[in-house]
């Protein structure tokens, strides 16, 4: 009994990987069970072992899409000084390689527009996986001594996904990587992460 509900687990953590991919790349509204399921490796058939419905599938890739966020957000931070390990944080986010890869990015740059027509267990996943972002770069703004992390945190996270949201939009190649340049600069030097 064990072994199936460790494979139970194991095969819904690769459909939440496969959807949460596909939600990046193609937005929630036009992802379909049958061709999540099949790039799973799974029949349509065997969705409803793991879900009751698409919307629930939505709301726990999102969940999904913010656990592999934080990793990331860790990943860039731990076993750095705060300075640093923010300021690796911020190059990674404002990236030619984030910015390309769409579908395995940050959910706040590739869902915003879309939250709004999402049901409330989507907005609630990305509401509380906001505020667990939020709460590891406010920690380390706190240890390095600003005067307003909380308020700082939120501020740096907008200027992020704005930034990247209009690198990705931008045509000029020149001036999509000119956005992600200034931006990298003047966050990092406006948060005096920079020696």
């Amino acid at each position: 009994m064990r072994y199936d509900t460790e494979q139970k687990q194991r095969t819904r953590e690769k459909v939440l990987q496969v959807a949460a991919k596909a939600i990046r790349g193609d937005g929630p509204d036009r992802i379909g069970v049958a061709g999540v399921m099949a790039e799973a490796g799974l029949t349509h058939g065997g969705f409803y072992a793991h879900f009751k419905s698409k919307d629930e599938l939505i709301a726990a890739a999102i969940g999904q899409m913010f656990l592999e966020a934080s990793a990331k957000l860790d990943h860039e931070t731990n076993g750095r000084e705060p300075a640093a390990g923010l300021a690796a944080y911020i190059d990674f986010y404002l990236s030619k390689k984030h910015r390309d890869a769409r579908d395995v990015g940050c959910p706040m740059a590739a869902l915003s527009s879309d939250l709004p027509r999402l049901n409330e267990e989507a907005r609630a996943e990305f509401a509380a996986g906001t505020q667990r972002l939020a709460q590891v770069i406010q920690g380390k703004l706190s240890e390095l001594g600003h005067e307003h992390p909380e308020a700082e945190a939120r501020s740096m996270m907008s200027e992020l996904v704005g930034a990247l949201s209009l690198a990705r939009v931008e045509t000029s190649p020149t001036r999509s990587n000119a956005i992600l340049t200034d931006s990298r600069r003047l966050i990092k030097q406006r948060l005096a992460l920079e020696s």
